[in-house]
Parts: C-alpha cells; structure tokens; sequence
C-alpha cells in the first residue's frame, strides 16, 4: 500500500508539493544549463550570463533535482505504489531533507537577492517536506 492510504492526505500531499518544487528546480536549471541570462538569481549572483563550468554544474543540478523528484513520489507510493519501503527511496528522501537544509545555508548567505528571498526559503520548505514523506510509516515498515 501506499503512503495516500496508510498514513492520509498530509504524506502524499507533501510529496507532491516536494516534487513540484524539486520539478521547478529542475526547469530552472536546465534554463541556466541552456544559457538563459538569469545567472543574478543563481551561483552567488555575480552575472546575467553563467560560465560554461556554471553552466555545466546547472546542468548536473537538474539530473539531481529530476533525480529528487522522482524519489520523493516513489517514496510516498505515487509513482511507484508497493515500493516506498526500498531503501533508495527511504534513505534518498532523507538524504534530500538534509541536502536542502544545509543547502538553504550558502542560499541565505548569498548576494543574491534571488537567492535570499526565494531559493534559500523554498530549500527549507522543501526540506520539511522531504522530512514530512520520511517519516510517513508504510505498510511494509509497520
């Protein structure tokens, strides 16, 4: 079973809420990947216009974030229902709830405004998130 019928509403709403930003995310950078001059919200803000190792680092980001995304629906059962207890999607949610806290950090120490107002707020809630579909007990953990 998955997390929508073992443990309500709230688990799997936070997954979804979790994937959309981590989706978001992913969007984000694959546009930066691409050369979109939006560099002032990302990487510490220093220019419009990323370098190619910037623009490379993007690029890795969204296979992460895509990667996150994916983990947090398998985790609550909605991709992938019978599953949710494997240790990747287990311990991978847990992994990004840390990963976006400590994230947060540098986020909120930018120059960027971008990056104070937006991504370093949106790390922390998507950290929670993640924490929220962790700790949700599936059928196959009770």
């Amino acid at each position: 079973m998955n997390l929508v019928t073992q443990t309500g509403r709230g688990a799997a709403l936070a997954a979804v809420l979790a994937a959309i930003g981590f989706a978001s995310l992913a969007v984000f950078q694959v546009a930066l990947a691409a050369g979109a001059p939006w560099g002032q919200a990302a990487w510490g803000g220093g220019d419009a216009h990323l370098s190619a190792g910037e623009r490379g680092a993007s690029a890795v980001a969204a296979v992460i974030y895509v990667a996150a995304t994916l983990i947090v629906l398998c985790r609550a059962g909605i991709i992938w229902p019978g599953r949710s207890n494997a240790a990747l999607f287990r311990w991978g949610t847990w992994f990004f709830a840390v990963a976006m806290a400590i994230g947060a950090v540098p986020n909120f120490a930018s120059q960027s405004r971008w990056e104070n107002v937006i991504f370093g707020p949106l790390a922390l809630v998507l950290a929670a998130l993640c924490i929220v579909v962790a700790r949700a007990a599936t059928a196959e953990e009770r």
